[in-house]
């Protein structure tokens, strides 16, 4: 029997590229033996969704678009019993975890990475009961992933994101929470964190590949502490220039399981998407939660 892909493709990621090279990644899945079926998304939601309806019917499911995509690819995979293989061909504005799988911007290259099926397991994030692929993130800069015009991001690309997050330095503030890590008490202000199993962060924060382990059951959290004097902030913005994020106050840790109580409205990124501030935030590991095609 002929082996099945379903592509969901998201029609308004990237930056105006053109659409030609997804005709040839489609060749090149063709050739390698599969009946591909395209699905062209309509609206937010409608990725899970259809992967959901859909996903089981199929041997290989590939999201096509940006992080966001691949975000609802993965969390309509992750409530299925048997999932199918996953398989990504980036073509959004930053696609911090393609850069992270080393997964060639170039979609032909993608594709052809993909029919030579070399599976990587990866583990999988739940935040509460809504999954993520990367990175949850709050505090400074969080709301600069999903606020940016998705217009400005085509047109401007990384550039975006950096003029959206200027906005934010006028109501650059610390939050209070109460957070434990693996049992460890690390209750602070701080004015940002986050939890990812990547390389970068929002594409403004780098993580040393050699930290990073995609499938060890284990987060990589760092926490930037509110300065308290100017000494204080010269320290934590030499440590983040350096990548040194286990000095100058940060706080950073290996960990599989996060609870968090926040004092004020946290609102939350998760893969550049929003998630509503909660009373409480449950951040679980999921290890080797799915199996994806490099």
């Amino acid at each position: 029997m002929p082996k099945t892909l379903l592509m969901i493709v998201n029609p308004r990621a990237g930056r105006n590229r053109s659409r030609a090279p997804l005709f040839d990644a489609v060749a090149q899945f063709s050739q390698a033996g599969y009946l591909v079926s395209v699905h062209m998304t309509t609206a937010p939601g409608d990725a899970e969704a259809t992967v959901l309806r859909e996903g089981g019917q199929f041997d290989l499911v590939v999201a096509v678009g940006g992080d966001g995509t691949l975000n609802e690819t993965l969390s309509g995979l992750m409530q299925m019993e048997t999932p199918p293989l996953l398989g990504y061909l980036p073509h959004g504005t930053t696609n911090d975890f393609a850069a992270s799988l080393r997964i060639s911007p170039d979609p032909v290259e993608a594709a052809a990475a993909i029919v030579r099926h070399r599976p990587q397991a990866l583990d999988v994030g739940r935040w509460n009961e809504r999954c993520f692929a990367y990175v949850a993130s709050f505090g400074a800069f969080t709301k600069t992933s999903y606020s940016a015009p998705q217009a400005a991001k085509n047109a401007l690309g990384h550039f975006a994101y950096i003029l959206e997050g200027m906005k934010d330095l006028s109501s650059l503030r610390p939050y209070r929470v109460h957070l434990t890590a693996d049992g460890e008490a690390l209750d602070g202000e701080y004015l940002f964190g986050a939890v990812c199993n990547s390389t970068s962060i929002g594409g403004l924060m780098k993580l040393d590949p050699e930290r990073v382990v995609l499938d060890d059951g284990k987060f990589e959290m760092l926490l930037i502490p509110s300065p308290k004097t100017p000494a204080e902030l010269q320290s934590l913005v030499l440590a983040l220039l350096d990548q040194r994020y286990d000095q100058g106050g940060l706080v950073f840790r290996h960990v599989s399981a996060i609870h968090l109580e926040p004092e004020e409205a946290l609102p939350w990124s998760l893969d550049g998407e929003y998630a509503p501030s909660a009373p409480s935030v449950d951040i679980r590991n999921v290890p080797r939660g799915l199996t994806i095609l490099l």
